[in-house]
């Protein structure tokens, strides 16, 4: 099954197929009939056409993966699903207990953006302490309503690297004040590349075996496995497809092994082996920013 991301190019963000070994091809080159947004080939019919094209086409149709910018793979999920303190020891960062349930959020579209983009901090009186969170970000490809927990996995369509930002000094002054610490413009990064769930589970066995590292200047804040999640991936899917119904392009965020606290000029980083690497600079807001 092919990789799916979107990129940069001078008619605005198009979705594009990702191959291992010969690049990036765009899905109109491929697919004409199918050439909007990447939620739109977050459908079983066009992945299978997509496959087809990819393993017919002529190697002049892909470009070298160092040769595209890469932008968010979309930016018009229905909804984003935030989990807090889902790590046993990352609770211990903002002196919570482990929670008993799900710690659940939303995030709003305004705060995506893509790899490289840039993440603004807040003026200091509406924050002064943001940190970035590396997580496994987990893309539904199915509508998705009351799942099992033993058959959650089957309506994900594939996996994607995450930073999301928090105005930490909020929650820690009141935790109902989480969903405004977690909605600022530029909040929210995701991509490259989602890695189809097939490849992954092919290759590591089990989500268990996967590991995220939140990374500051190059430097490792903190890491940690699946397996040490408090939900697993499955559980939260089924969970949250109890509350309500979850659609082709929804996103997971199930938490993260720990925070770091940025500042301007850093540069923060989700790495995680097997699925990619998301990297994005920080700067302070500039006039008319807010």
């Amino acid at each position: 099954m092919v990789r799916i991301a979107s990129v940069v190019t001078d008619s605005g963000d198009r979705p594009a197929v990702v191959d291992p070994r010969r690049g990036v091809a765009l899905v109109e080159r491929l697919a004409p009939d199918h050439a909007g947004d990447l939620m739109g080939v977050l459908d079983e019919k066009v992945i299978e056409l997509l496959d087809e094209r990819c393993a017919s086409a002529e190697d002049g149709l892909f470009r070298p993966v160092h040769e595209v910018r890469f932008a968010a793979p979309y930016r018009a999920p229905a909804k984003i699903w935030g989990i807090g303190l889902n790590y046993r020891d990352h609770a211990g960062d903002l002196r919570s207990p482990v929670p008993d349930e799900p710690a659940s959020f939303l995030k709003a579209n305004h705060t995506i953006i893509g790899p490289g983009d840039e993440i603004v901090l807040p003026p200091a009186e509406l924050t002064e302490r943001v940190t970035s969170e590396a997580e496994l970000g987990i893309v539904i490809g199915k509508y998705c309503r009351n799942v099992s927990e033993a058959d959650a996995l089957d309506y994900v369509w594939g996996l994607t690297p995450i930073l999301d930002q928090t105005a930490e000094d909020l929650i820690l002054r009141n935790p109902r004040f989480l969903t405004r610490s977690k909605n600022f413009p530029t909040f929210f990064s995701f991509g490259p590349v989602v890695i189809p769930i097939r490849e992954v589970l092919t290759a590591f066995g089990s989500l268990g075996e996967i590991e995220v590292r939140t990374v500051k200047n190059g430097e490792v804040a903190s890491r940690d496995v699946v397996s040490n999640m408090t939900f697993s991936p499955a559980y939260l899917i089924s969970f949250h497809s109890r509350m309500m119904p979850l659609y082709p392009g929804d996103i997971i965020s199930p938490g993260t092994p720990g925070a770091t606290v940025i500042a301007d000029g850093d540069v923060v980083r989700c790495e995680i082996p097997g699925i990619g690497i998301l990297e994005n600079p920080v700067r302070k807001a500039h006039h008319g920013d807010y």
